[in-house]
């Protein structure tokens, strides 16, 4: 899929319409004013990059909100896209050079339930609907994992770890098992248990924490040894209470009085259960709220400004990063929490219905004390209640390690089997890793002279994809060509295997790599790749023997900003 154009507009009134092309697509500020003095930044050229972000279902709070300090947004801009409910289509289309190919337009706003604008040819979708609409129409999957927003971030890099990583180009707490998923979805190797195998090891992970929870306490074999211990016990008591010598009335109230000691024992299991459930998640919560990071945040603002004077590109935030990590602590707690109040509910009511069968075995003991029951028999009855009550917990907690073990021994079966299939791929992974080191080295030797690879580890957690150097070390000032040079190069990759990929590049920052291999790229490299290469850039920042007229989209300025606001 290409861009085929965007467009940004109100109500009977269209702002901006960008048409692109393939090759190259470069979003530049204005001719400088006679004294020089004007400034190409803030004018909307990296805002376009976050547009079509937005419309391929992200949040879009980054168009107006600044990106340093989340807690500031530019109020004149978020209000004017709220208040003139400011929509942006995106037009995708499958061949730019074929008229007739199929096209997709996608169409939001910045509106809220009733008022919200989300759809994707003429049809509207929730958020969750909205992506998995998209990954059907443009990736041709109808998959849980990976999900759509986690395959198009290589192809949206307006952020600092897209910005920076060439591979990780997801969030920095996401899982290896997940990047496994991307990375066979990126060599086009089909594997149906993707979303299987996180779901596995996530209910593994709970099962591993319950067990050691339980083993603070005891280990199953305790619990075993303690219940033949009891059972003993209870047979002894038992034969005890039956040599008593006892009369008819005391015999009806006796059979009375074991059986509300069953409903008794019954009861004291499962308010057992409960407790102990409660106390896990208790404990879950606790361990969870430890992890709220408390830092000074002022001292940090103080490292920052340090910091930010020395390197002014500084994007992302310590509070950023700290407000996400909470964030998702506390998401974390409200789901462990949820079924608190549920099972507060119910211990309360089996409370009162124990209370309800300890007053009747008291009044039913006071008549068998005045049938002529003598004081021995009731301390036989009050070691047997005793007993009772400790082996119900016991047995309690038996079941409750048998049944985590037989669910441990479950998921390491499941997940052996699919942890075998995927090796069972391992050459054809071999092989495809093969044939993208074609195209990339290829493209990093024509930017660098240098041969980029990339290449698979197998670790406990799955298959993780890294990239080198053949002559050694990578520099910091090739990342960014490195990252042109890999996204390329898939693109080349995909198209060779008929893997269904985007066949755009947004990519901000380009001004960061080296002149030399600024003009080797946007006028050699890109135009040899099925492809557009859209990027916002400062015009005294390319070389000066680089036409940009010929390859420019859209002209900003002080004067002419994006939204012209």
């Amino acid at each position: 899929m290409f861009i085929k154009l965007l467009k940004i507009e109100e109500p009977g009134k269209v702002i901006r319409e960008i048409p692109f092309h393939k090759g190259i697509n470069l979003i530049v500020d204005g001719t400088k004013t006679s004294d020089n003095k004007e400034s190409g930044n803030n004018v909307g050229k990296t805002t376009v990059l976050r547009l079509i972000d937005f419309c391929l279902g992200g949040k879009g709070e980054n168009i107006y909100k600044d990106q340093e300090f989340k807690s500031k947004s530019n109020n004149q801009i978020e209000t004017y896209l709220k208040k003139n409910n400011v929509i942006i289509t995106l037009v995708l289309k499958e061949d730019l050079e074929v008229v007739a190919s199929k096209e997709i337009e996608i169409r939001r706003n910045f509106l809220s339930h009733k008022e919200k604008i989300q759809e994707v040819n003429n049809e509207s979708f929730n958020d969750s609907n909205f992506r998995k609409k998209l990954n059907q129409l443009i990736f041709k999957s109808t998959k849980p994992k990976p999900t759509f927003r986690q395959l198009i971030a290589k192809n949206v890099r307006d952020e600092k770890n897209r910005l920076v990583n060439a591979i990780k180009v997801l969030h920095f707490n996401t899982t290896a098992d997940e990047y496994e998923a991307l990375y066979l979805f990126w060599l086009g190797i089909e594997l149906d248990s993707a979303d299987i195998k996180q779901k596995l090891l996530s209910q593994r992970k709970i099962e591993e924490n319950l067990q050691k929870r339980l083993k603070k306490e005891s280990n199953l074999s305790q619990i075993e040894q303690s219940l033949k211990v009891i059972n003993r016990s209870i047979n002894q008591f038992e034969t005890l209470k039956e040599n008593f010598n006892i009369n008819d009335n005391f015999e009806k109230d006796l059979s009375d009085l074991n059986q509300i000691k069953v409903e008794i024992n019954g009861l004291s299991q499962e308010i057992s259960r409960i407790e102990l459930r409660k106390q896990l998640i208790s404990e879950s919560k606790n361990e969870l709220e430890k992890e709220f990071a408390k830092i000074d945040i002022n001292q940090i603002k103080l490292l920052y400004q340090e910091a930010k004077n020395l390197n002014p590109k500084i994007q992302k935030t310590f509070e950023e990063t700290l407000h996400f990590h909470n964030s998702m602590v506390a998401e974390k707690i409200q789901f462990i929490t949820e079924e608190l109040p549920e099972l507060e509910a119910l211990t309360r009511s089996h409370r009162r219905q124990l209370q309800i069968l300890l007053s009747s075995e008291i009044s039913l003991t006071e008549n068998l004390r005045k049938t002529g029951a003598v004081s021995e028999l009731q301390k036989v009855i009050s070691q047997l209640n005793t007993n009772y009550e400790k082996k119900g917990s016991l047995e309690e907690l038996k079941r409750i390690w048998q049944n985590s073990i037989a669910k441990l021994e479950k998921y390491e079966l499941e997940l052996n089997k699919i942890d075998k299939q995927i090796l069972d791929k391992d050459s054809l992974i071999q092989e495809r890793i093969g044939l993208f080191n074609e195209f990339f080295s290829s493209i990093s030797n024509q930017l660098y002279g240098e041969q980029f690879v990339m290449s698979s580890d197998v670790t406990e957690k799955g298959y993780e994809l890294n990239i080198s150097s053949i002559s050694g070390n990578l520099g910091t000032g090739k990342k960014k060509g490195q990252i042109a040079a890999f996204d390329l190069a898939y693109i080349q990759f995909a198209d060779s295997l008929d893997i269904e990929c985007l066949h755009f590049i947004l990519h901000d920052q380009i001004e960061t790599v080296h002149g030399n291999q600024i003009l080797n790229l946007l006028t050699a490299i890109i135009n040899e790749v099925n492809c557009q290469y859209i990027a916002p850039v400062l015009s005294d920042k390319l070389p000066s023997n680089i036409n940009i007229d010929a390859f420019k989209v859209l002209s900003l300025s002080q004067e002419q900003k994006l939204f012209k606001v």
